[in-house]
């Protein structure tokens, strides 16, 4: 029975890459997980069930795999090279159109909303406690919203998937932009505890004006 959820956990993540959530039908999935099509609905219920199992089946698979290089991240640079990394290795397998996928069915169903949002939130996690650690004592800390941040690099990934398709040369300057910003935190940490203190004053007076 086990052996058998997982080849249908497996199947869904397989057709949601190959043929997205417009063909994630009981009979597609079935048919990539070789079994038969009445044990979807004996093993989940409904389909909708089953892909957002396996949303989170996935992401609990990849997480654990990216987990140990997280922790070893020290700087917001080698957090973007990081990125730059699983960005390519996640598109390269296929598990970012899954997550992509997901997300735009869950506009249309809201029923894999949650489950979406879980599987996201896995990655945001992994991001989130990677920023509060590289971020604290830097000149910025104290006025950035680390768990919002979060949000928003993961995010970003997800829609780079979208938007490299397109655009491939915006996906690349989109990085790019984003490794200049990492290299400005860090030359202004650099600069020494005159000048840190000097933009964290700045810093609060341009927060305090905006509210």
């Amino acid at each position: 029975m086990g052996d058998t959820r997982t080849r249908l956990l497996e199947g869904a993540l397989e057709t949601l890459r190959t043929q997205g959530i417009a063909g994630a039908s009981a009979r597609a999935v079935a048919t990539a997980a070789g079994v038969n099509q009445a044990l979807v609905f004996y093993h989940f219920g409904t389909v909708d069930e089953l892909l957002a199992a396996a949303l989170r089946y996935g992401s609990e698979q990849r997480v654990t795999v990216y987990r140990e290089r997280f922790a070893a991240v020290t700087t917001l640079r080698e957090l973007l090279d990081l990125g730059r990394s699983l960005h390519a290795e996640e598109r390269e397998a296929g598990n970012l159109a899954v997550l992509a996928q997901m997300l735009a069915g869950s506009q249309m169903d809201g029923r894999l909303a949650p489950a979406t949002g879980a599987g996201l939130g896995m990655w945001v996690a992994e991001v989130e406690e990677v920023l509060q650690r590289v971020l604290t004592g830097t000149p910025i800390a104290e006025f950035v919203d680390v768990a919002g941040l979060a949000r928003a690099t993961a995010a970003a990934f997800v829609g780079l998937e979208l938007y490299e398709g397109v655009d491939e040369d915006g996906a690349k300057r989109a990085f790019d932009s984003l490794e200049q910003l990492a290299g400005l935190v860090a030359a202004l940490d650099d600069m020494g505890p005159l000048v840190r203190r000097t933009v964290r004053a700045r810093l609060r007076k341009v927060n305090s004006t905006d509210k």
